[in-house]
């Protein structure tokens, strides 16, 4: 699967629960969550959820699971982030709409936008 966040907070919080519901119902399930545009902010160290809940408290465990985060390059330049700010689970890519194309057309993945 791979997870396709785009808009912000409240969409990166439901990404983060479908998959940890996802993990727990299929826990050999490949996921990659791929974040761009205002998708990025949370993995950016500090972020915090609606709750007020730093998101790493998420990401870790997901990672620990197996869960893969990448970051679009294009995003953090247009944004203005430093990507040595993002949680170390992320991982910089060139270009997220790439590679959520790659990730389905060369292996396999299903599209999810939650």
């Amino acid at each position: 699967m791979v997870y396709h966040v785009a808009d912000g907070n409240e969409q990166a919080f439901r990404a983060l629960i479908n998959a940890i519901n996802h993990m727990k119902a299929e826990p050999d399930t490949r996921i990659v969550i791929v974040a761009l545009a205002h998708g990025v902010d949370f993995l950016v160290e500090g972020a915090k959820d609606k709750n007020g809940n730093p998101y790493v408290d998420t990401v870790g465990p997901l990672a620990t699971m197996g869960v893969q985060f990448r970051v679009c390059s294009n995003s953090l330049k247009a944004l203005k982030i430093d990507p040595a700010k993002l949680l170390l689970e992320a991982k910089v890519v060139t270009s997220g709409v790439a590679e959520i194309a790659r990730l389905q057309a060369r292996e396999g993945y299903v599209y999810l936008r939650p």
